[in-house]
Order: C-alpha cells, then sequence, then structure tokens
C-alpha cells in the first residue's frame, strides 16, 4: 500500500434520470468529487449503474455524459486505478470502457485483495432470495437475441424507448427506498450465506439504493451498502485501517445499520 492512498467505492449515479437534482447537476457533483478524490485516490471502484441506461452500438456513443467521462479519462491517465461494474440498469455495457480508457468492466461480483483484506464487490442485483420478477428480466435482458433485435432499432427510437420506461421508475420520482432490516434485507441474507464460502472482510454492493453499513453475525465482516446519488450521494472510501460510508455535501442524509 502507498502511504497516504485510499480505495473509494460508488455506485447508483443513474445519470440520464432526474431524481432529488437533475442529472446534470448530479453529474456535476459527481465531477467535483471525483476531482477532489484524485488527490489522494490509489483505485476507484464504480459499482453499477453508472448510466441509467447505455448500449454498446458498433458505431455511436450514446448521447451526454461527457463531463463525467471526460473526468474518467482524467483519473485514470493519472494512473488511478479503475474498475467498471454493470448493473441491471447498464447490463448492455460490453467493451466501450476497455476499448476507450483501457477500464476493465466486470458483469459478475469479483473477490479480491486490497491493502491486505478481502473485498467481495458487486452490483448486487439479482442476489440472495426473493426479487423473482427482476430476475426473470435480467436473464431476458442478457439474452443474445434480446439485445441482437435492439441493436437493430435506430439509437433514436431504441434510446427514446428506454428513457421513457427510466422516467416511469421509482427513483425519477424522488421514491426513496425503505430499510427492511437484517430479517428482510435479501442482500444482507445472502451475504450472511455468502461469507461461509468466502470468508471476505468486506462486501461492498449497490443496487439498494440506500447507505448501509451491516455488521455479520461472526462480528467481524461487513456488509456496505453505497447508496446512490439520487438521493443521498453517498460513496464508500478506505485507508488501509478503517472503512466508512461518507456523503458528499449532503449534510442531511444518514446511514442505515
Amino acid at each position: 500500500m502507498t502511504q497516504g492512498k485510499k480505495i473509494y467505492f460508488a455506485s447508483d449515479f443513474h445519470l440520464g434520470v432526474s431524481g432529488k437534482l437533475s442529472s446534470k447537476t448530479r453529474e456535476s457533483l459527481l465531477v467535483q468529487w471525483m476531482d477532489e478524490i484524485s488527490q489522494d485516490a490509489s483505485h476507484l471502484f464504480l459499482v453499477g449503474d453508472v448510466f441509467d441506461f447505455w448500449f454498446d452500438y458498433k458505431y455511436v456513443v450514446p448521447k451526454g455524459h461527457i463531463r463525467l467521462l471526460g473526468k474518467i479519462a482524467e483519473l485514470k491517465d493519472k494512473g488511478i486505478d479503475i474498475r467498471f461494474f454493470t448493473g441491471n440498469h447498464d447490463m448492455w455495457m460490453k467493451s466501450y470502457f476497455k476499448d476507450e480508457l483501457d477500464i476493465p468492466i466486470y458483469h459478475e461480483p469479483i473477490i479480491e485483495e486490497l491493502f491486505g483484506q478481502i473485498f467481495f464487490i458487486g452490483h448486487g442485483d439479482g442476489l440472495g432470495p426473493g426479487d423473482h420478477g427482476y430476475k426473470t428480466l435480467k436473464h431476458v435482458f442478457r439474452n443474445p437475441l434480446a439485445q441482437f433485435l435492439f441493436k437493430w432499432l435506430h439509437p433514436d427510437i431504441g434510446i427514446a424507448l428506454a428513457q421513457f420506461f427510466s422516467n416511469k421508475s421509482r427513483y425519477s420520482q424522488n421514491l426513496v427506498q425503505q430499510y427492511l432490516g437484517d430479517k428482510e434485507e435479501w442482500l444482507i441474507q445472502f451475504v450472511e450465506e455468502a461469507y461461509t464460502h468466502t470468508k471476505p472482510d468486506f462486501f461492498i454492493f449497490g443496487h439498494r439504493h440506500l447507505p448501509i453499513d451491516y455488521t455479520l453475525k461472526n462480528g467481524k465482516s461487513r456488509y456496505i451498502n453505497l447508496g446512490d446519488w439520487l438521493s443521498f450521494q453517498s460513496f464508500a472510501v478506505y485507508d488501509g485501517q478503517k472503512l466508512e460510508l461518507k456523503f458528499y455535501k449532503n449534510e442531511n442524509a444518514s446511514i442505515f445499520s
């Protein structure tokens, strides 16, 4: 570990749909945040749903988000190790970040040792019990035939269709998720079961849209949910000694545990 360096994690920006703040305002905040963390970041993990919709077209790029993409490129050029995870909204990201920015793309959770600790990192969608409706949709959208058929829609039609459904989502209507408690939260149920097989020190997920810091029943390992930037502007940072959930320019937010 390089002295003074930190690992940052963030997820669920959902750029392209309005929340408490407009998408462009949220993007500006993200660029400011990335500019600040670039001073001491060794790693930046973008843990899914960075975009509310993305499709890897062969010759065109979805319009917008140019400030964020430029800032990510700048951080990469500074030598920061950046990882990109797809979520349930941008699962059709295939190779754009890898081809243009040399940033690896992960479609499934990974287990990695960082600064001497074992991290289990993934978006979190489709894990644990329940959520059967989404799990069915995930299989449909990951089907190569569905992606092939969507590709043949003109981008003006395909992206407009995706934005129409995004604007109907609960996130665009500023509906904050409810914390269900450790007996009902399906990602908590997942991590308690997964620990018996993988034994990481930290589970890092997004998807739940709530900043959660939960200590597993073993009394040591922790599950961190990164919250989102629609309502919380939350992120996690690890300095080699402690892992903390924090909020960027949002003094009224709180952590669920």
